[in-house]
């Protein structure tokens, strides 16, 4: 066997449909975000497709606390947070982490992604005939997480309550039982019904286990999130959320009891085995996280933002999922059709839109994702929104009615 060739006919078969993922090389610059140099052109770009929602990634009060941490402790945290690698920033973000969403005790990861595998992983794996119902939209560091744990896993169809129902009333009560969803979905941008959630696992003895990662920093008063908004926190045995997206730094976290989360601290191998985060990032996510809780300011200009951007596409016609959320989906349907118009909103328009194709969705619903900012300007989206007019007429795309 010639494993380069078995490795290249692959990649061969992504090309092909068009889901081959390209990368932008991209250099953020601070004080210059939504904009971003772009290598490969030569120039600076608009990013419409950034996680860093809020732009935290570029605040002073971020950078400054990064900067200080720096000086004083170095780069990295020396180690795992078992041997040698828990410092005073971590145990301070940890504790910020908890009072935000009014749980006992929170736990640091090195990503999202970690928190939920590890997590979903190390729970159910651990008590014994556990099951886990999953939202059939959930993420797929949800789904490993699940599928690591080897426990019994059932999915029920989307946002679905009354499918849901239907499985816990056919679980007996005393078996363990974890429903695991999302707040925000990430492509659609709906929105999950938490409460009703909460009463079934509530009526049918079950944990609830929430993934927040693109919610936190953007909804709630102080920024907890969607349940934090919805009043809802106290209800759930999980939180989990993200620091790389609202909060504009990097890693992943998870909230809930002293005694879960010192649980999951005890026998996820993900979390035990992996160096902690630099005490500078944990410093930064720390300063950004007290400043979203006091600050408004922010979350106003989004979501002003994200309603003008809506409206515009609106009144061009260019067809987008309606949601509750910040998550913008224009939607193409098409993988290779997808790709060229990215393409070409990058090289004749300077917008840098990412392509979403399979398998991150399904074939047919592939689509360019917007995520407009507080620091995008309403000129740059009547720049964006004229650019995808032109683009819809030049291709013969139906437009909205």
């Amino acid at each position: 066997m010639t494993y380069d060739e078995f490795f290249q006919r692959a990649l061969d078969g992504l090309k092909s449909d068009g889901s081959y993922r390209h990368f932008a090389e991209l250099e953020r610059q601070a004080g210059r975000f939504p904009r971003a140099f772009h290598h490969a052109l030569g120039r600076e770009v608009m990013v419409w497709c950034s996680n860093d929602y809020l732009g935290m990634g570029q605040h002073p009060s971020v950078l400054e606390a990064m900067h200080k941490s720096l000086d004083h402790s170095g780069a990295g945290a020396g180690g795992t947070r078992n041997i040698s690698g828990t410092n005073h920033e971590h145990v301070a973000l940890e504790r910020e982490l908890a009072d935000l969403h009014g749980k006992e005790a929170a736990l640091l990861f090195n990503s999202g992604y970690l928190s939920n595998w590890a997590t979903l992983g190390t729970i159910a794996a651990r008590m014994k005939d556990c099951v886990v119902l999953s939202d059939e939209a959930n993420h797929a560091s949800m789904i490993e997480g699940i599928r690591h744990s080897r426990a019994e896993k059932q999915i029920f169809r989307h946002n679905d309550v009354a499918d849901l129902e239907a499985r816990l009333k056919a679980l007996p009560r005393d078996t363990p039982k974890i429903v695991a969803f999302e707040s925000v979905y990430s492509m659609d941008g709906d929105i999950a019904p938490i409460e009703a959630i909460c009463d079934l696992a509530d009526r049918y003895n079950a944990m609830t286990y929430l993934d927040e990662v693109h919610a936190v920093g953007l909804y709630g008063h102080q920024g907890g999130g969607v349940a934090e908004q919805r009043g809802l926190a106290d209800r759930l045995t999980v939180i989990e959320g993200t620091l790389g997206k609202g909060f504009g730094v990097v890693g992943g976290y998870i909230s809930g009891s002293v005694a879960l989360c010192d649980f999951v601290r005890s026998f996820a191998s993900g979390f035990i085995f992996s160096t902690a985060l630099p005490p500078m990032v944990a410093a930064g996510a720390l300063a950004s996280i007290r400043h979203l809780r006091q600050s408004q300011e922010e979350r106003r200009r989004h979501q002003a933002r994200v309603a003008y951007l809506r409206a515009s596409l609106d009144r061009a016609g260019i067809p987008h999922i309606r949601n509750e959320s910040h998550i913008v989906p224009v939607m193409v349907g098409e993988a290779k059709l997808c790709r060229m118009l990215s393409d070409l909103l990058l090289s004749r328009y300077g917008h840098y839109i990412q392509p979403i194709n399979y398998p991150t969705v399904a074939r047919g619903t592939e689509r360019l994702r917007i995520t407009p900012g507080p620091l995008h300007e309403e000129a740059d989206i009547d720049d964006l929104v004229s650019a995808l007019s032109e683009l819809w007429t030049e291709q013969g795309l139906s437009k909205a009615a």
